[in-house]
């Protein structure tokens, strides 16, 4: 099963529901709902509708039935997802990450080991890059 973006914007419980279903893989709403943060318990009528909606923006999908529970599974990567909200985020500065990086930076918000992990995937990313030109 190849993994793709939504191509539709997920809102912050869609991506709370989401983040739970990415961890358990595959779920129930009931187990959904049931691994939701505890200070973000929300009705099971809430996740439902909520995970009705993913599937109609083609997020989620039924993968079997259990009894009267259908079981879905997420159709789209977490990376995608999180990639998707940053081009976002970032296309509000023009594109550059720039002015993100330096309020990460003076804010305390950004590590030296981050810089370093960021400065690794860089140079793993134009690796691929140049072996693709040769």
């Amino acid at each position: 099963m190849k993994k793709k973006s939504t191509g539709e914007k997920l809102s912050p419980m869609e991506l709370e529901i989401m983040q739970s279903l990415w961890k358990l893989k595959a779920a129930s709403i009931r187990e959904v709902q049931e691994s939701l943060p505890e200070k973000r318990q929300v009705e099971y009528t809430t996740v439902q509708t909520i995970v009705y909606r993913l599937e109609k923006k083609g997020a989620v999908r039924r993968a079997k039935k259990i009894g009267n529970a259908h079981i879905f599974e997420p159709t789209v990567t977490k990376k995608s997802a999180i990639g998707s909200i940053v081009d976002d985020f970032l296309s509000l500065f023009g594109g550059s990450a720039e002015p993100v990086m330096l309020h990460m930076a003076e804010s305390g918000k950004l590590s030296l080991e981050d810089l370093k992990a960021l400065e690794d995937a860089i140079k793993q990313t134009q690796g691929k890059k140049g072996g693709e030109n040769e």
